[in-house]
């Protein structure tokens, strides 16, 4: 029972909830210990909802999950856990993010408030809508950050909004491509959207989605704007490490056909960990090795 709970939670998924850390530490203000606390509570109440969420698309989905050949070993569709345990485990989670958000921080609080109403419209009915599924699911990683300024009281800059919209689209439409790559023609038979996709197009808005997560993040390493406000033109050098994880994704989704799920590879794919460790270190360095910030912070300590 225990087991089935935790998997229907999907707790790797919640590494996707890591983006509200994003505007702490753009805006200078990671080594702020009331502020990391107040994003670190942020991050818990997303995982809460982002669980709620899964588990009321598996409630939904129940009916085509079962004739799935991956999804009917879920719990829920393999029946290792009960509906009603399910629906009382989600209320719970549910019912804890929203008070616990109007707790922390009122803006907080809306932004939350549109991720359940993004996902609720999404599980009944827009998910059907060819497009904007895609568009949809990329908003909620875009609440996400925008969730991580609001609670931190900073103003979501316009390139925190185009970077994660962008990688975002090329997720989804990794995970999108990679299900019709699996399922082939019973594709629409399990989501009905995939049916109005093919191959081609989904590589057209891979690599326009792909190319553009580079591109939108190597213009604001160079922008005015970011050197005025970080201190330091070697911004640019972390763009390396975009480069290689966009091309590494890629990489696994169409030589390795293992991109259709890429809160796992986060967590299971070497290079990529190596990778991502990388970016945030340089990130970390650059930025607040540069204002004297991490210096000063090393000097007290010692």
């Amino acid at each position: 029972m225990i087991k089935a709970i935790i998997q229907t939670l999907r707790p790797y998924q919640w590494t996707k909830n890591s983006l509200v850390f994003a505007a702490l530490i753009f805006s200078l203000s990671f080594f702020q210990t009331d502020l990391l606390l107040r994003s670190f509570a942020a991050f818990l109440l997303f995982c809460a909802a982002s669980s709620a969420v899964y588990i009321m698309n598996d409630l939904k989905d129940l009916k085509e999950d079962r004739l799935h050949p991956l999804k009917k070993n879920r719990p829920l569709p393999s029946g290792k856990l009960s509906a009603g345990i399910a629906i009382a485990i989600m209320v719970l989670l549910a019912a804890t993010a929203i008070t616990g958000s109007v707790v922390l921080h009122r803006k907080f609080a809306v932004v939350l408030g549109l991720y359940f109403l993004l996902n609720i419209g999404y599980s009944f009915g827009l998910k059907k809508i060819v497009i904007l599924d895609v568009m949809m699911v990329s908003a909620g990683f875009l609440l996400r950050a925008l969730a991580g300024a609001a609670v931190i009281d900073v103003e979501a800059s316009r390139w925190l909004f185009l970077c994660t919209l962008m990688l975002a689209l090329m997720l989804t439409t990794g995970k999108r491509y990679h299900e019709i790559s699996f399922l082939q023609k019973e594709a629409g038979n399990h989501r009905k959207s995939l049916s109005n996709y093919n191959l081609p197009l989904l590589e057209a808005m891979l690599l326009i989605s792909g190319g553009a997560s580079i591109l939108t993040y190597s213009l604001y390493t160079i922008s005015a704007e970011t050197i005025n406000h970080i201190g330091t033109p070697n911004l640019i050098y972390s763009t390396l490490f975009v480069v290689f994880g966009v091309f590494r994704y890629l990489y696994l989704l169409y030589v390795k056909a293992e991109g259709g799920d890429p809160a796992r590879l986060v967590i299971s794919d070497i290079p990529f960990i190596i990778n991502g460790i990388l970016w945030i270190c340089s990130i970390l360095f650059i930025i607040y090795y540069q204002n004297s910030s991490l210096r000063e912070l090393i000097n007290k300590l010692q």
